[in-house]
């Protein structure tokens, strides 16, 4: 069928009637731009305020968190400190003796020396004092020489200065000698 520019178009789709269908169809009525402009301004105020009081926030802990690990390495060693304090007082104590005899001096040293253990130990600073025999350990043991011995190769034969460990840790290595291999 060839279409004619000077005829008029008809519709071949019938129109509905509107007395035919009792309930009338609501037209939806898309928002004005002034009103959905207001309300994204409104919900992007909101999402803002939020974003700022989350980085406040934020801002806020983290600042809370350096104040906290600066007094922790500032008071750190209180606990150390306060433990040596009785091994002071006991060194102060033995100066203050006039005429004190050698074996006050040594019973007292004595003394002193086993408060000044505890207080390490509270603090769990511990010895490495390997016995003979033991199995060198270099992340423990510092070898100074290796001697022959009669013992395994790589043991050790002697302690020639503890070494100390603070909580599994080595502060100071043992040093020892070891035995040569034969």
């Amino acid at each position: 069928m060839a279409m004619n520019p000077n005829e008029p178009v008809t519709n071949p789709i019938p129109e509905a009637d509107p007395a035919a269908d009792p309930t009338p169809t609501p037209t939806p009525q898309a928002p004005s731009l002034p009103d959905e402009l207001a309300a994204l301004q409104a919900k992007h105020a909101e999402v803002a305020d939020a974003y700022l009081r989350a980085k406040a926030e934020a801002e806020n802990t983290r600042r809370r968190a350096e104040e906290e690990m600066a007094k922790a390495r500032k008071f750190a060693v209180e606990g150390f400190a306060e433990s040596l304090l009785p091994v002071i007082d006991s060194l102060e104590a033995a100066i203050a003796i006039d005429k004190a005899t050698p074996e006050q001096l040594l019973e007292g040293t004595h003394a002193t020396l086993r408060q000044l253990l505890q207080a390490l130990e509270r603090n769990k600073v511990l010895p490495v004092d390997p016995p003979a025999g033991t199995k060198f350990d270099p992340h423990r043991h510092q070898a100074i020489s290796v001697v022959p011995a009669d013992q395994d190769a790589n043991t050790i034969v002697g302690v020639l200065q503890k070494g100390y460990l603070i909580a599994d840790r080595v502060l100071r290595p043992a040093l020892v000698t070891v035995a040569a291999p034969k």
